[in-house]
């Protein structure tokens, strides 16, 4: 009895640091650092196309909240982390399908905001590889910056952007409709 409740004890006491969701293979963490700020897991999917996964999205908050409007709208920290879990990925699908998400989210209107998406895209013009890690970081004070692997690609000032980008997955009319209810699912 007493090698159980030890047992038992330590398999609470380790419970936090093995709390993190698993997608398609890959560790999703239950939290993000952000301009100086704790995030929290609001969400997580699987982007697929053809039948095929193709990236993991996983949104991160400052508190968890299932109402998109307020997501996109909001004018604090959150990040979008996308983790490429197919080798059919490479940097000109990847913008295409970021211009495309882009149209999507600003109705057709993409004119506005059309520098920053170019700005935004050179963060893939590199090879894109099955296993790298974009994240997509909003900081009121600094925009949109984009790391590849933790290394800067990108940085884009703007609130309209960033409502604009994180449209793409939490719009009307999102990249793909069970990849925003996932991301959502807090």
């Amino acid at each position: 009895m007493m090698r159980f409740l030890m047992s038992l004890a330590l398999v609470l006491s380790l419970s936090p640091l093995v709390s993190a969701k698993e997608v398609a293979g890959v560790d999703v963490a239950d939290k993000f650092a952000a301009d100086q700020q704790e995030l929290v897991l609001n969400g997580v999917g699987i982007r697929t196309k053809f039948f095929m996964d193709i990236y993991v999205a996983a949104l991160y908050l400052p508190k968890t909240n299932q109402n998109a409007e307020e997501i996109i709208a909001a004018d604090e920290p959150m990040a979008i982390r996308l983790h490429i879990v197919s080798s059919m990925i490479n940097p000109k699908r990847m913008s295409d399908s970021t211009r495309d998400g882009f149209v999507r989210s600003t109705g057709g209107n993409v004119a506005p905001i059309e520098a920053e998406v170019e700005e935004l895209i050179t963060a893939f013009q590199d090879a894109v590889e099955e296993g790298d890690t974009f994240d997509l970081v909003y900081e009121p004070a600094s925009g949109v910056t984009v790391y590849r692997n933790g290394e800067s690609k990108s940085n884009v000032k703007g609130l309209k952007f960033k409502q604009a980008l994180f449209g793409i997955w939490l719009s009307e009319d999102p990249i793909q409709d069970r990849l925003k209810d996932k991301m959502l699912d807090s």
